[in-house]
């Protein structure tokens, strides 16, 4: 009885050792997949980078934008920038680089391009949008200590980022922003309420809005010129 349970112990131990190296063996491959996957990565980030700054400029978006077949102010390169979580306008550094493309899985040009619907897709959900909007402006404010982004501007950024989900709305918003003359810039609070006010608020016909609530003024003004262009 005992070699009978010494024999279990034996077999047991082998095949705890064979389950052990096949975990082994699997963590090693993935690893060095990750490693030359990485590797192909920071070589995409170099063939773009400027080599003094080790940053991609302005310039190695150009290029990138260009091989992407895509213009640089196509909202899909903002995307991009938003699953970076790049800090500075017109610059990706290598740790951002790595950060979106591993996370899209694209390590050359090809997958980089087929991976941007995808990007898309992601970034539309209910669930990212909003912090995706909120990036836009803060990824606009280029200058240190800057909290507002001047009209010309916001009415471009509208565009790009809204223009497709509430045409109607940012048409008007940005035919009032450019005509009214209480404001010069818009702050993170008066943006975000904006975004609020598409998602909240019927348009035209605006029954459910209420200035006695917490909206901008910007809104409350922008909602009284339309009114009275109805009238």
């Amino acid at each position: 009885m005992r070699r009978s349970a010494s024999k279990k112990k034996s077999g047991q131990s082998n095949v705890d050792s064979i389950t052990s190296s096949t975990t082994d063996l699997f963590r090693s491959a993935s690893s060095k997949a990750s490693t030359k996957e990485m590797d192909r990565i920071d070589h995409l980030f170099n063939q773009y980078a400027n080599r003094s700054s080790n940053l991609i400029d302005p310039e190695g978006i150009e290029e990138l934008c260009s091989n992407l077949e895509v213009s640089h102010t196509d909202i899909r390169i903002l995307m991009l920038a938003w699953k970076m979580k790049a800090e500075k306008q017109g610059y990706f550094t290598q740790e951002e680089w790595r950060r979106g493309l591993k996370a899209l899985r694209a390590d050359t040009i090809s997958k980089l391009k087929k991976g941007l619907p995808e990007l898309e897709k992601e970034v539309r959900r209910q669930s990212n949008f909003a912090d995706f909007y909120a990036y836009a402006f803060r990824y606009c404010l280029t200058e240190e200590k800057q909290k507002s982004i001047d009209i010309e501007t916001i009415c471009q950024l509208l565009d790009i980022v809204m223009g497709s989900t509430f045409r109607a709305q940012v048409d008007y918003f940005v035919e009032y922003l450019k005509i009214q003359n209480d404001y010069k810039v818009i702050n993170m609070d008066q943006w975000m309420g904006f975004y609020r006010f598409c998602n909240e608020i019927s348009f035209p016909e605006m029954t459910e809005y209420n200035p006695e609530l917490a909206w901008p003024l910007v809104l409350d003004n922008f909602v009284e010129w339309i009114r009275e262009k109805q009238t």
